[in-house]
Protein backbone atom coordinates (compact mmCIF):
# COMPACT_ATOMS: atom_id res chain seq x y z
CA UNK A 1 0.00 0.00 0.00
CA UNK A 2 3.30 2.36 0.52
CA UNK A 3 1.45 5.48 2.30
CA UNK A 4 -1.11 2.91 4.59
CA UNK A 5 -3.25 6.57 4.46
CA UNK A 6 -2.83 9.61 3.98
CA UNK A 7 -2.34 11.63 7.50
CA UNK A 8 -4.06 14.94 7.71
CA UNK A 9 -2.23 16.26 10.61
CA UNK A 10 0.92 17.58 10.25
CA UNK A 11 3.32 17.11 12.14
CA UNK A 12 7.09 18.26 12.15
CA UNK A 13 9.90 16.09 12.98
CA UNK A 14 13.65 17.08 13.82
CA UNK A 15 15.41 14.30 12.41
CA UNK A 16 18.73 13.72 11.64
CA UNK A 17 19.35 13.48 7.60
CA UNK A 18 20.05 9.79 7.09
CA UNK A 19 22.89 10.41 4.49
CA UNK A 20 25.26 13.21 5.28
CA UNK A 21 26.05 15.41 2.23
CA UNK A 22 29.44 15.03 0.65
CA UNK A 23 32.06 17.26 1.58
CA UNK A 24 33.73 17.49 -1.48
CA UNK A 25 32.05 19.24 -4.33
CA UNK A 26 28.28 18.73 -2.40
CA UNK A 27 26.73 21.49 -4.77
CA UNK A 28 27.76 19.16 -8.14
CA UNK A 29 26.70 16.14 -6.26
CA UNK A 30 23.23 17.77 -4.77
CA UNK A 31 22.91 19.20 -8.36
CA UNK A 32 22.86 16.02 -10.36
CA UNK A 33 20.10 15.28 -7.47
CA UNK A 34 17.96 17.75 -8.79
CA UNK A 35 18.18 16.77 -12.59
CA UNK A 36 17.65 13.58 -12.05
CA UNK A 37 14.21 14.25 -9.96
CA UNK A 38 13.72 17.10 -12.23
CA UNK A 39 11.77 15.17 -15.02
CA UNK A 40 9.34 13.81 -12.07
CA UNK A 41 8.24 17.10 -11.07
CA UNK A 42 7.98 18.87 -14.42
CA UNK A 43 5.17 16.19 -14.72
CA UNK A 44 3.98 16.95 -11.22
CA UNK A 45 3.40 20.41 -12.12
CA UNK A 46 1.35 19.55 -15.85
CA UNK A 47 -0.35 16.93 -14.02
CA UNK A 48 -1.67 19.17 -10.99
CA UNK A 49 -1.61 22.17 -13.78
CA UNK A 50 0.90 24.37 -11.33
CA UNK A 51 2.87 26.72 -13.32
CA UNK A 52 6.11 25.67 -14.17
CA UNK A 53 8.64 28.78 -14.00
CA UNK A 54 10.74 27.58 -16.43
CA UNK A 55 10.27 27.74 -20.34
CA UNK A 56 10.34 24.38 -22.62
CA UNK A 57 13.60 25.38 -23.63
CA UNK A 58 15.25 25.63 -20.28
CA UNK A 59 13.49 21.83 -18.74
CA UNK A 60 16.33 20.47 -20.14
CA UNK A 61 19.13 21.08 -17.11
CA UNK A 62 22.68 21.57 -17.89
CA UNK A 63 25.40 18.95 -16.33
CA UNK A 64 26.83 22.07 -14.43
CA UNK A 65 24.48 25.30 -13.67
CA UNK A 66 25.30 28.53 -12.94
CA UNK A 67 24.51 29.68 -9.27
CA UNK A 68 21.09 31.31 -9.87
CA UNK A 69 19.37 28.63 -12.00
CA UNK A 70 20.90 25.96 -9.40
CA UNK A 71 18.97 28.34 -6.38
CA UNK A 72 15.95 28.50 -8.82
CA UNK A 73 15.62 25.26 -9.43
CA UNK A 74 16.06 24.07 -5.75
CA UNK A 75 13.37 26.91 -4.69
CA UNK A 76 10.68 25.50 -7.27
CA UNK A 77 11.75 21.75 -5.92
CA UNK A 78 11.11 22.89 -2.42
CA UNK A 79 7.94 24.81 -3.39
CA UNK A 80 7.17 21.78 -5.13
CA UNK A 81 7.03 19.33 -2.26
CA UNK A 82 4.87 21.76 0.07
CA UNK A 83 2.55 21.80 -2.77
CA UNK A 84 2.15 17.33 -4.00
CA UNK A 85 0.35 15.74 -1.81
CA UNK A 86 1.52 11.75 -1.06
CA UNK A 87 -1.70 10.76 -3.13
CA UNK A 88 -0.99 12.74 -6.45
CA UNK A 89 2.73 11.80 -6.74
CA UNK A 90 1.62 7.83 -6.12
CA UNK A 91 -1.28 8.25 -9.22
CA UNK A 92 2.11 10.01 -11.40
CA UNK A 93 3.97 7.02 -10.48
CA UNK A 94 1.83 4.15 -10.86
CA UNK A 95 0.76 5.50 -14.31
CA UNK A 96 2.96 6.70 -15.96
CA UNK A 97 6.65 5.39 -17.31
CA UNK A 98 8.44 7.82 -15.03
CA UNK A 99 8.20 4.68 -12.06
CA UNK A 100 10.21 2.34 -14.38
CA UNK A 101 13.43 4.56 -13.64
CA UNK A 102 15.73 3.70 -10.66
CA UNK A 103 17.90 6.38 -10.57
CA UNK A 104 15.26 8.54 -10.53
CA UNK A 105 13.24 7.05 -7.93
CA UNK A 106 16.43 6.72 -5.63
CA UNK A 107 17.01 9.73 -5.95
CA UNK A 108 13.78 11.74 -5.11
CA UNK A 109 14.03 9.17 -1.61
CA UNK A 110 17.64 10.58 -1.12
CA UNK A 111 16.19 13.84 -1.39
CA UNK A 112 13.24 13.52 1.07
CA UNK A 113 15.30 11.95 3.61
CA UNK A 114 17.91 14.46 3.96
CA UNK A 115 15.32 16.75 5.00
CA UNK A 116 16.67 17.85 8.46
CA UNK A 117 12.62 18.47 9.61
CA UNK A 118 10.14 16.32 8.04
CA UNK A 119 6.92 16.46 7.99
CA UNK A 120 3.90 13.68 8.19
CA UNK A 121 3.60 14.71 4.69
CA UNK A 122 7.05 14.09 3.94
CA UNK A 123 6.92 10.83 6.05
CA UNK A 124 3.91 9.07 3.80
CA UNK A 125 6.43 10.12 0.99
CA UNK A 126 9.23 8.26 2.08
CA UNK A 127 6.84 5.36 2.85
CA UNK A 128 5.52 4.83 -0.35
CA UNK A 129 8.38 5.85 -2.15
CA UNK A 130 10.05 3.16 -0.79
CA UNK A 131 7.75 0.71 -1.70
CA UNK A 132 7.43 1.90 -5.01
CA UNK A 133 11.61 1.63 -5.20
CA UNK A 134 11.06 -2.46 -3.87
CA UNK A 135 8.54 -3.16 -6.37
CA UNK A 136 10.61 -1.63 -9.33
CA UNK A 137 13.86 -3.07 -8.32
CA UNK A 138 12.71 -6.68 -6.54
CA UNK A 139 14.32 -9.52 -8.78
CA UNK A 140 11.36 -11.99 -9.69
CA UNK A 141 13.24 -14.84 -8.29
CA UNK A 142 11.87 -13.13 -4.35
CA UNK A 143 8.92 -11.52 -5.99
CA UNK A 144 6.08 -13.61 -4.94
CA UNK A 145 7.44 -15.76 -1.91
CA UNK A 146 7.21 -14.32 1.77
CA UNK A 147 9.40 -11.68 1.47
CA UNK A 148 12.15 -12.07 4.03
CA UNK A 149 13.93 -8.73 6.26
CA UNK A 150 17.37 -10.11 4.22
CA UNK A 151 15.53 -10.34 0.85
CA UNK A 152 15.13 -5.99 1.81
CA UNK A 153 17.86 -5.37 2.83
CA UNK A 154 19.26 -6.39 -0.64
CA UNK A 155 17.18 -4.97 -2.93
CA UNK A 156 17.25 -1.37 -0.81
CA UNK A 157 20.92 -1.48 -0.24
CA UNK A 158 21.39 1.28 -3.33
CA UNK A 159 18.59 3.42 -1.37
CA UNK A 160 19.31 2.73 2.40
CA UNK A 161 23.21 1.31 2.06
CA UNK A 162 24.09 -1.75 3.84
CA UNK A 163 21.49 -2.26 6.67
CA UNK A 164 21.44 -5.42 8.97
CA UNK A 165 17.81 -6.59 8.91
CA UNK A 166 17.70 -6.21 12.50
CA UNK A 167 14.33 -7.13 14.09
CA UNK A 168 12.95 -3.95 15.97
CA UNK A 169 10.97 -5.14 18.95
CA UNK A 170 8.69 -1.72 18.44
CA UNK A 171 7.57 -3.20 15.05
CA UNK A 172 6.41 -7.13 15.68
CA UNK A 173 2.54 -6.05 15.10
CA UNK A 174 3.69 -5.60 11.18
CA UNK A 175 5.15 -8.86 11.74
CA UNK A 176 2.10 -10.57 13.43
CA UNK A 177 -0.25 -9.33 10.36
CA UNK A 178 2.70 -10.17 7.77
CA UNK A 179 2.15 -13.87 9.12
CA UNK A 180 -1.87 -13.36 8.89
CA UNK A 181 -1.71 -12.33 5.31
CA UNK A 182 -0.76 -15.96 4.17
CA UNK A 183 -4.36 -17.14 5.53
CA UNK A 184 -6.90 -14.74 3.77
CA UNK A 185 -8.01 -16.58 0.85
CA UNK A 186 -10.65 -13.74 -0.37
CA UNK A 187 -10.65 -10.01 -0.10
CA UNK A 188 -13.67 -10.65 2.48
CA UNK A 189 -11.21 -12.38 4.75
CA UNK A 190 -8.95 -8.78 4.66
CA UNK A 191 -11.93 -6.45 4.90
CA UNK A 192 -12.57 -8.58 7.95
CA UNK A 193 -9.57 -6.61 9.50
CA UNK A 194 -8.26 -3.37 9.99
CA UNK A 195 -4.75 -3.67 8.96
CA UNK A 196 -4.35 -0.49 7.02
CA UNK A 197 -5.37 1.40 10.32
CA UNK A 198 -3.15 -1.04 12.09
CA UNK A 199 0.04 0.30 10.00
CA UNK A 200 -0.59 3.27 10.02
CA UNK A 201 -1.03 4.08 13.87
CA UNK A 202 2.31 2.13 14.45
CA UNK A 203 3.97 3.92 11.69
CA UNK A 204 2.69 6.75 13.72
CA UNK A 205 2.85 6.18 17.20
CA UNK A 206 6.96 5.78 15.68
CA UNK A 207 7.88 9.14 15.45
CA UNK A 208 11.31 10.00 14.93
CA UNK A 209 12.24 6.34 15.56
CA UNK A 210 10.01 5.95 11.52
CA UNK A 211 13.21 6.87 10.19
CA UNK A 212 15.79 4.30 11.21
CA UNK A 213 16.81 2.60 8.73
CA UNK A 214 15.80 -1.26 10.03
CA UNK A 215 12.35 0.47 10.73
CA UNK A 216 12.39 1.48 7.11
CA UNK A 217 13.09 -1.80 5.66
CA UNK A 218 10.36 -3.41 8.21
CA UNK A 219 7.33 -0.97 6.55
CA UNK A 220 8.89 -1.71 2.75
CA UNK A 221 8.27 -5.49 3.85
CA UNK A 222 4.68 -4.99 5.45
CA UNK A 223 3.60 -2.22 2.74
CA UNK A 224 4.66 -4.58 -0.51
CA UNK A 225 3.09 -7.46 1.23
CA UNK A 226 -0.17 -6.40 1.97
CA UNK A 227 -0.32 -4.37 -1.34
CA UNK A 228 0.64 -7.31 -3.41
CA UNK A 229 -2.32 -9.26 -0.76
CA UNK A 230 -4.91 -6.88 -1.83
CA UNK A 231 -3.71 -6.95 -5.61
CA UNK A 232 -3.66 -11.09 -5.15
CA UNK A 233 -7.52 -11.08 -3.68
CA UNK A 234 -8.68 -8.66 -6.10
CA UNK A 235 -7.67 -9.82 -9.41
CA UNK A 236 -9.24 -13.47 -7.94
CA UNK A 237 -12.55 -11.98 -7.52
CA UNK A 238 -12.12 -10.17 -10.53
CA UNK A 239 -11.51 -13.10 -12.55
CA UNK A 240 -14.64 -14.83 -11.20
CA UNK A 241 -16.91 -12.39 -12.08
CA UNK A 242 -15.31 -12.27 -15.69
CA UNK A 243 -15.90 -16.01 -16.25
CA UNK A 244 -19.08 -15.73 -14.58
CA UNK A 245 -20.11 -13.52 -17.08
CA UNK A 246 -18.95 -15.17 -19.91
CA UNK A 247 -21.17 -18.02 -18.77
CA UNK A 248 -24.14 -15.81 -18.69
CA UNK A 249 -23.52 -14.46 -22.14
CA UNK A 250 -22.81 -18.05 -23.51
CA UNK A 251 -26.20 -19.27 -21.90
CA UNK A 252 -28.13 -16.06 -23.76
CA UNK A 253 -28.64 -14.21 -21.17
CA UNK A 254 -29.12 -10.36 -21.67
CA UNK A 255 -29.44 -8.60 -18.37
CA UNK A 256 -29.12 -9.46 -14.44
CA UNK A 257 -29.69 -8.26 -11.27
CA UNK A 258 -27.26 -5.42 -9.93
CA UNK A 259 -28.69 -4.84 -6.49
CA UNK A 260 -25.86 -5.52 -4.43
CA UNK A 261 -23.52 -3.60 -6.42
CA UNK A 262 -25.73 -0.58 -6.42
CA UNK A 263 -27.07 -0.40 -9.50
CA UNK A 264 -30.82 -1.44 -11.00
CA UNK A 265 -32.62 -5.32 -11.17
CA UNK A 266 -32.04 -5.41 -14.48
CA UNK A 267 -28.79 -4.05 -16.02
CA UNK A 268 -27.01 -5.00 -19.31
CA UNK A 269 -24.37 -7.84 -18.67
CA UNK A 270 -22.67 -5.53 -21.99
CA UNK A 271 -22.71 -2.40 -19.18
CA UNK A 272 -21.16 -5.20 -16.43
CA UNK A 273 -18.57 -6.54 -18.76
CA UNK A 274 -17.44 -2.85 -19.42
CA UNK A 275 -17.10 -2.44 -15.34
CA UNK A 276 -15.58 -5.21 -15.01
CA UNK A 277 -12.78 -5.33 -17.61
CA UNK A 278 -12.10 -1.31 -16.53
CA UNK A 279 -11.90 -1.74 -12.67
CA UNK A 280 -9.03 0.11 -11.26
CA UNK A 281 -7.37 -0.49 -7.82
CA UNK A 282 -8.67 2.41 -6.10
CA UNK A 283 -5.36 3.83 -4.39
CA UNK A 284 -4.92 6.43 -7.09
CA UNK A 285 -6.79 8.93 -4.87
CA UNK A 286 -6.26 10.12 -1.32
CA UNK A 287 -7.23 7.28 0.36
CA UNK A 288 -8.55 5.81 3.82
CA UNK A 289 -9.31 2.00 5.36
CA UNK A 290 -13.01 3.50 4.90
CA UNK A 291 -12.82 4.16 1.81
CA UNK A 292 -10.88 1.59 0.06
CA UNK A 293 -12.98 -1.04 2.04
CA UNK A 294 -16.18 0.69 0.56
CA UNK A 295 -14.30 0.14 -2.69
CA UNK A 296 -13.36 -3.41 -2.39
CA UNK A 297 -17.51 -3.79 -0.85
CA UNK A 298 -18.68 -3.12 -4.18
CA UNK A 299 -16.62 -5.63 -5.85
CA UNK A 300 -17.61 -8.15 -3.75
CA UNK A 301 -21.34 -6.83 -3.99
CA UNK A 302 -20.98 -7.03 -8.01
CA UNK A 303 -19.14 -11.20 -7.48
CA UNK A 304 -22.58 -11.76 -5.31
CA UNK A 305 -24.65 -10.70 -8.39
CA UNK A 306 -22.59 -12.37 -10.81
CA UNK A 307 -23.03 -15.53 -9.14
CA UNK A 308 -26.83 -15.24 -8.11
CA UNK A 309 -27.61 -14.89 -11.38
CA UNK A 310 -25.24 -17.66 -12.44
CA UNK A 311 -27.46 -19.66 -9.34
CA UNK A 312 -30.92 -18.98 -11.36
CA UNK A 313 -30.35 -20.84 -14.94
CA UNK A 314 -31.74 -23.88 -14.73
CA UNK A 315 -29.38 -27.35 -14.86
CA UNK A 316 -30.32 -27.70 -18.12
CA UNK A 317 -29.39 -24.31 -19.81
CA UNK A 318 -25.44 -24.40 -18.22
CA UNK A 319 -25.39 -27.96 -19.87
CA UNK A 320 -26.37 -26.77 -23.02
CA UNK A 321 -24.47 -23.20 -22.85
CA UNK A 322 -21.06 -25.60 -21.69
CA UNK A 323 -22.35 -28.31 -24.87
CA UNK A 324 -22.45 -24.92 -27.22
CA UNK A 325 -18.97 -23.80 -25.94
CA UNK A 326 -17.10 -27.02 -26.33
CA UNK A 327 -18.01 -26.50 -30.07
CA UNK A 328 -16.59 -23.40 -30.73
CA UNK A 329 -13.73 -21.71 -28.84
CA UNK A 330 -13.10 -22.00 -25.38
CA UNK A 331 -12.17 -18.17 -25.45
CA UNK A 332 -15.77 -17.39 -24.53
CA UNK A 333 -14.92 -13.68 -23.46
CA UNK A 334 -12.37 -12.16 -24.96
CA UNK A 335 -12.21 -9.29 -22.81
CA UNK A 336 -8.64 -8.05 -21.96
CA UNK A 337 -7.60 -7.75 -17.77
CA UNK A 338 -7.02 -4.47 -17.81
CA UNK A 339 -7.22 -2.02 -20.46
CA UNK A 340 -3.64 -1.82 -21.89
CA UNK A 341 -3.54 -5.37 -22.64
CA UNK A 342 -5.84 -5.41 -26.12
CA UNK A 343 -3.47 -7.59 -27.81
CA UNK A 344 -5.41 -10.27 -26.24
CA UNK A 345 -7.99 -10.45 -27.63
CA UNK A 346 -8.99 -12.58 -30.25
CA UNK A 347 -9.60 -12.01 -33.98
CA UNK A 348 -11.42 -13.66 -36.89
CA UNK A 349 -9.88 -16.75 -37.57
CA UNK A 350 -7.65 -17.33 -34.45
CA UNK A 351 -6.73 -20.92 -33.74
CA UNK A 352 -8.90 -22.05 -31.17
CA UNK A 353 -6.94 -21.68 -27.62
CA UNK A 354 -5.77 -25.29 -26.98
CA UNK A 355 -4.21 -25.32 -30.26
CA UNK A 356 -2.41 -22.21 -29.54
CA UNK A 357 -1.33 -22.91 -26.24
CA UNK A 358 0.06 -26.86 -27.40
CA UNK A 359 1.60 -24.88 -30.46
CA UNK A 360 5.00 -23.90 -28.57
CA UNK A 361 5.78 -27.38 -27.14
CA UNK A 362 4.30 -29.70 -29.32
CA UNK A 363 7.51 -31.14 -30.77
CA UNK A 364 8.70 -31.44 -27.08
CA UNK A 365 5.57 -33.48 -26.24
CA UNK A 366 6.37 -35.54 -29.05
CA UNK A 367 9.68 -36.00 -28.41
CA UNK A 368 9.07 -37.34 -24.72
CA UNK A 369 6.23 -39.76 -25.71
CA UNK A 370 3.53 -37.68 -23.95
CA UNK A 371 0.77 -36.15 -25.67
CA UNK A 372 0.62 -32.31 -23.76
CA UNK A 373 -2.45 -31.38 -26.09
CA UNK A 374 -4.88 -34.20 -24.82
CA UNK A 375 -3.69 -33.22 -21.62
CA UNK A 376 -4.50 -29.61 -22.27
CA UNK A 377 -8.23 -31.14 -23.59
CA UNK A 378 -8.96 -33.29 -20.44
CA UNK A 379 -8.16 -30.09 -18.16
CA UNK A 380 -9.84 -27.94 -20.45
CA UNK A 381 -12.83 -30.14 -20.96
CA UNK A 382 -13.63 -30.54 -16.95
CA UNK A 383 -13.28 -27.30 -16.47
CA UNK A 384 -16.50 -25.93 -18.95
CA UNK A 385 -18.30 -28.49 -18.08
CA UNK A 386 -18.82 -27.20 -14.37
CA UNK A 387 -19.80 -23.23 -13.35
CA UNK A 388 -17.83 -22.06 -10.40
CA UNK A 389 -19.12 -22.60 -7.13
CA UNK A 390 -19.90 -19.49 -5.29
CA UNK A 391 -17.21 -18.31 -3.03
CA UNK A 392 -14.51 -21.03 -4.02
CA UNK A 393 -11.39 -19.93 -4.92
CA UNK A 394 -10.00 -23.47 -5.88
CA UNK A 395 -10.87 -25.85 -8.64
CA UNK A 396 -9.76 -29.49 -8.97
CA UNK A 397 -9.71 -31.50 -12.19
CA UNK A 398 -8.42 -34.84 -12.55
CA UNK A 399 -5.77 -36.33 -14.59
CA UNK A 400 -5.65 -40.37 -14.20
CA UNK A 401 -5.30 -41.14 -10.78
CA UNK A 402 -3.80 -37.11 -10.01
CA UNK A 403 -5.91 -34.49 -8.47
CA UNK A 404 -4.90 -31.07 -9.69
CA UNK A 405 -5.72 -27.62 -7.80
CA UNK A 406 -6.46 -25.24 -9.15
CA UNK A 407 -6.19 -21.18 -8.59
CA UNK A 408 -9.41 -18.75 -10.13
CA UNK A 409 -6.76 -17.41 -12.54
CA UNK A 410 -5.98 -20.59 -13.60
CA UNK A 411 -9.32 -21.57 -14.12
CA UNK A 412 -10.35 -18.17 -16.10
CA UNK A 413 -6.98 -18.91 -18.24
CA UNK A 414 -8.77 -22.29 -20.03
CA UNK A 415 -12.72 -21.09 -20.05
CA UNK A 416 -12.61 -17.42 -20.61
CA UNK A 417 -9.10 -15.11 -21.29
CA UNK A 418 -6.84 -15.34 -24.19
CA UNK A 419 -3.41 -13.55 -24.96
CA UNK A 420 0.54 -14.22 -23.98
CA UNK A 421 -0.48 -14.60 -19.96
CA UNK A 422 -3.12 -17.07 -20.67
CA UNK A 423 -1.34 -18.97 -22.64
CA UNK A 424 1.59 -19.04 -19.94
CA UNK A 425 -1.05 -20.21 -17.01
CA UNK A 426 -2.61 -23.15 -18.90
CA UNK A 427 0.81 -24.26 -19.72
CA UNK A 428 2.29 -24.25 -16.48
CA UNK A 429 -0.84 -25.70 -15.49
CA UNK A 430 -0.77 -28.58 -18.31
CA UNK A 431 2.92 -29.33 -17.38
CA UNK A 432 1.93 -29.64 -13.28
CA UNK A 433 -0.80 -31.86 -14.53
CA UNK A 434 1.53 -33.89 -16.20
CA UNK A 435 4.14 -33.98 -13.22
CA UNK A 436 1.43 -35.35 -10.85
CA UNK A 437 -0.42 -37.71 -13.12
CA UNK A 438 3.07 -39.13 -13.76
CA UNK A 439 4.17 -39.54 -9.99
CA UNK A 440 0.82 -41.16 -9.07
CA UNK A 441 0.99 -43.57 -12.14
CA UNK A 442 5.06 -44.67 -10.64
CA UNK A 443 3.98 -44.81 -7.41
CA UNK A 444 1.16 -47.69 -8.61
CA UNK A 445 3.24 -49.10 -11.58
CA UNK A 446 6.69 -48.88 -10.17
CA UNK A 447 7.59 -47.90 -13.32
CA UNK A 448 9.34 -43.98 -13.42
CA UNK A 449 9.98 -43.97 -17.41
CA UNK A 450 6.76 -41.53 -17.98
CA UNK A 451 7.95 -39.55 -14.75
CA UNK A 452 11.63 -38.50 -16.38
CA UNK A 453 9.51 -37.93 -19.71
CA UNK A 454 7.24 -35.27 -17.61
CA UNK A 455 10.13 -33.75 -15.55
CA UNK A 456 12.31 -32.95 -18.48
CA UNK A 457 9.01 -30.78 -20.16
CA UNK A 458 8.19 -29.22 -16.94
CA UNK A 459 11.81 -28.40 -16.80
CA UNK A 460 11.84 -26.42 -20.03
CA UNK A 461 8.43 -24.67 -18.26
CA UNK A 462 9.61 -23.58 -15.45
CA UNK A 463 12.64 -21.90 -17.39
CA UNK A 464 10.47 -20.11 -20.03
CA UNK A 465 7.71 -19.30 -17.42
CA UNK A 466 10.18 -17.51 -15.43
CA UNK A 467 11.54 -15.23 -18.29
CA UNK A 468 7.81 -14.52 -18.82
CA UNK A 469 7.67 -13.53 -15.17
CA UNK A 470 10.17 -11.30 -15.61
CA UNK A 471 9.34 -9.55 -18.50
CA UNK A 472 5.64 -9.12 -17.29
CA UNK A 473 7.50 -7.44 -13.94
CA UNK A 474 9.56 -5.36 -16.38
CA UNK A 475 5.87 -3.90 -18.20
CA UNK A 476 4.17 -3.18 -14.98
CA UNK A 477 1.88 -5.81 -15.70
CA UNK A 478 1.33 -6.71 -12.33
CA UNK A 479 -1.64 -8.95 -12.66
CA UNK A 480 -0.07 -10.97 -15.03
CA UNK A 481 3.64 -11.41 -13.25
CA UNK A 482 1.62 -12.31 -9.67
CA UNK A 483 -0.48 -14.83 -11.55
CA UNK A 484 2.30 -16.35 -13.24
CA UNK A 485 5.06 -16.30 -10.40
CA UNK A 486 2.20 -18.31 -8.48
CA UNK A 487 1.70 -20.66 -11.12
CA UNK A 488 5.45 -21.09 -11.68
CA UNK A 489 5.80 -21.64 -8.04
CA UNK A 490 3.03 -24.56 -8.01
CA UNK A 491 5.26 -26.32 -11.08
CA UNK A 492 8.43 -26.04 -8.82
CA UNK A 493 6.78 -27.67 -5.67
CA UNK A 494 5.68 -30.55 -8.25
CA UNK A 495 8.95 -31.12 -9.83
CA UNK A 496 10.37 -30.88 -6.08
CA UNK A 497 8.41 -33.77 -5.27
CA UNK A 498 8.34 -35.76 -8.12
CA UNK A 499 12.34 -35.48 -7.58
CA UNK A 500 12.45 -37.22 -4.29
CA UNK A 501 10.62 -40.38 -5.74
Amino acid sequence: MGDTAVNKTTTTLNTPPLTKPKPANSRQAKWAEDRSVFPIYLALGKQLEIEIPFPPEKRNLPEKPDLELFDEVESWLDEMDQRVAVHELRKLLQTTTLNANESSLCALIHRQLRKSSKTNVDRDKIDFLLVQYFALCAPPKIYHKLIEPGDVALVMKPVLGDVPATHLAWCEPLEDMIDTLGTFRSLRDILKTNFIEQGRKVKETAGGMFYDPAALLAFVRFNFLLRRTFIELMHADLIAIRSGLAQLETAGVKTMDCQNFGLSGAEALAKIRDIADEWKQPFQKEYTERSVNQTFEKLLGLRTDVERALGKLAPKVIDSAASKARTSSPAVADQPLDSGRDAGKLEPGTPSVKKTAAAGVSKVAASAGLDFEACLEKIWEQLIATPPTRGRSMTTVRIGAARILMSSWEVSAFVSEDGPSAEDLRRAVVARAMVTAAVESAKESGNATSMDRALSIARIEVSRLQERVDIAKQAKDTEAAVNLGISTKRLLSALDEAEKI
